[in-house]
This record gives C-alpha cells, structure tokens and sequence, in this order.
C-alpha cells in the first residue's frame, strides 16, 4: 500500500531559499500541479468535457495566486533603513 501511495503522490525534497513562505508556497504548487495532472487525464480520457477541466484548472490557478500573494512571495522585502528625518 505504501508503494501505490508514494507513487499517487510522490514528496521531492525543496532546495530553494528555505523560509516558511517559501516551504508553504512550494508545497501548495505541487499540490496545483497533480490536480492538474488529474484534471487532464479525466478530460483526456473522455470523463469530463474540455470546458469542465478548462473551469476547473482557472480555479485551481486563482487559488495558486492566491496562496503566492498571501504568503507573499516575490514581493521584496519592507526596508530596514529608517527615512532621513530632519
């Protein structure tokens, strides 16, 4: 059972810059990128219409936005430096 388990859903370790953010938002693409995977074999083997998997990737994608914009991911850092004051 174990084996079927890893192959359904395999774990790769991350080698990014490692920061909770980046963990998390990492964790939440993989996830995106297997149901994509069996969106595309559902509608792929004729189980569900072109539109339906078409609707169902865009919401997946909101989601994934979503997710990078809360964890804010790409957006630079608040600066340290204090502003000149007179």
């Amino acid at each position: 059972m174990k084996e079927r388990e890893d192959f359904l859903h395999p774990r790769n370790r991350y080698y990014g810059d490692f920061t909770p953010e980046n963990l998390a938002f990492n964790a939440n693409l993989q996830e995106f990128a297997q149901k994509i995977t069996y969106i595309c074999s559902l509608e792929t083997g004729g189980k569900i219409s072109a539109e339906k998997a078409y609707k169902d990737i865009k919401a997946l994608w909101k989601d994934l936005k979503s997710s990078k914009k809360q964890l804010g991911i790409g957006q630079k850092p608040p600066s340290t430096e204090e502003p000149n004051s007179p």
